[in-house]
């Protein structure tokens, strides 16, 4: 199963509400994470917000950030897309859904979830993506 997880679950996993379920979806063998730049540099500008850094190490940042290297196929978005979402900076993560036909794109993210469906990849949120683990 190809799976994107947006930058607020990360951002979850990181400060620690999401442990047990990113080590889940992570050692799941039919599971295959997809990353690109702009997640992570989505995911570093989020980090550096002060209402997060008090919550976060720099080293756990930096955890996180190798976490998503070993784990995460890094691709660069092909696909160009164009929708109505009402958040046009989410857009790349739609554009990454395409170019690698991703199955789902687990978020927190109402302006994502709203969709329901973009193309073949379905919208979720993380616990009934857990569901069908």
């Amino acid at each position: 199963m190809r799976v994107i997880l947006d930058c607020n679950i990360w951002v979850s996993f990181l400060i620690g509400h999401k442990l047990d379920a990113m080590r889940k979806i992570l050692a799941t063998p039919s599971v295959e994470v997809y990353s690109c730049p702009q997640l992570v540099a989505e995911l570093i500008d989020v980090v550096r917000r002060d209402k997060i850094r008090r919550h976060v190490k720099d080293s756990d940042t930096e955890d996180l950030l190798r976490i998503i290297r070993a784990y995460c196929k890094t691709v660069d978005p092909k696909a160009t897309t164009a929708t109505g979402l009402r958040d046009a900076k989410d857009l790349y993560l739609l554009a990454l859904a395409e170019t690698v036909e991703a199955d789902c794109l687990v978020s927190g993210d109402a302006d994502l979830l709203v969709l329901g469906h973009h193309k073949g990849t379905r919208m979720m949120r993380l616990a009934e993506f857990l569901g069908t683990l």
